[in-house]
């Protein structure tokens, strides 16, 4: 009986090798690692909001959503964000998931080769699996738009996309968010929110000669953004940050636009606070504030918490 016993599981063995097999065969040799899961559109919905992936796809309201063409003016040149709608030429409707996958994760895909860093892949990368298929399916039911893409008018020798590849190697870490054992839950899903999908840190950081940002200093504002403009200080200093503000302040300005002051925000941050963060559930704007206040103080007088259209 035990050598029956034994013979079976030979075979069954044997039979789980065989489709292990044909599957690697059949994916050009190359397994899934996203194979087991599957696309929540609505999670994915939320997760394209809260990344603020209308506001830099989308080229004004009469453009379609995800058509691209926002201009990113930054110190190499000007790059034009693409069209990410499921069009088979013009977007991304031929790409796989696990070719989007990896352009979330790793800045590259076997599509486009490696992306420039001007695309936030660099926050991105720490987002969970279950959130970037999610966001994949939501994006392939946007409507098609056959909107062209415009090619970026970067500086030499910027403009050579292999050397991506060496800034990738020298800033890049990729990975999940790695939870904190810790902290509370609320903390924790406030850090992925800001760290991850949100990409606070590519906006309100100061960055070196290379464009990466300056270690130790994330969050501390921006004397300068791509466009010239002031990104304020987020973090709870008590000067130049957030460090008289109270959670309830953080919340109204995220959810309303609402400054303590009695002011209100303005210019792009108007913008990302109607088509995005106006958008989150209390609980989301609750965590955001509460990691926020938790962060370290970081004194940084080039960049105040009250920016000019802030």
């Amino acid at each position: 009986m035990n050598l029956f016993y034994f013979s079976q599981k030979i075979v069954d063995f044997i039979r789980l090798s065989l489709f292990v097999l044909a599957i690697v065969i059949i994916s050009g040799g190359k397994i899934s690692p996203y194979s087991h899961l599957l696309a929540d559109v609505e999670k994915g919905r939320y997760v394209f909001t809260l990344a603020g992936c209308q506001s830099c796809h989308t080229a004004g309201s009469s453009s379609p959503i995800g058509a691209g063409g926002v201009e990113i003016k930054t110190p190499f040149g000007i790059f034009y964000t693409p069209n990410i709608t499921p069009h088979p030429k013009q977007g991304i409707g031929n790409w796989s998931r696990d070719q989007f996958a990896d352009a979330i994760r790793y800045g590259k895909n076997s599509v486009v080769g490696s992306f420039f860093p001007s695309f936030p892949y660099t926050s991105y990368t720490q987002m969970s699996d279950e959130d970037i298929i999610s966001l994949y399916g939501y994006i392939m039911t946007l409507p098609i738009s056959e909107n062209r893409n415009q090619p970026h008018n970067i500086d030499f020798p910027f403009n050579w996309r292999f050397l991506s590849n060496f800034w990738r190697f020298m800033f890049f870490q990729p990975g999940p968010y790695k939870y904190d054992p810790l902290k509370t839950e609320e903390w924790n899903r406030g850090a992925y929110v800001v760290r991850a999908i949100g990409h606070c840190a590519e906006c309100h950081s100061p960055r070196k000669l290379f464009g990466n940002i300056e270690k130790g200093q994330e969050l501390s504002g921006n004397p300068k953004d791509y466009e010239g403009s002031l990104v304020p200080n987020i973090t709870p200093d008590e000067k130049t940050g957030l460090g008289k503000w109270q959670e309830s302040d953080i919340i109204a300005l995220l959810k309303f636009g609402n400054l303590p002051d009695g002011d209100v925000v303005g210019g792009k941050m108007m913008e990302f606070v109607i088509n995005s963060s106006s958008k989150l559930s209390n609980h989301d704007l609750q965590a955001i504030a509460i990691y926020l206040k938790s962060l370290p103080p970081i004194y940084n007088p080039a960049a105040p918490a009250k920016a000019p259209d802030f």
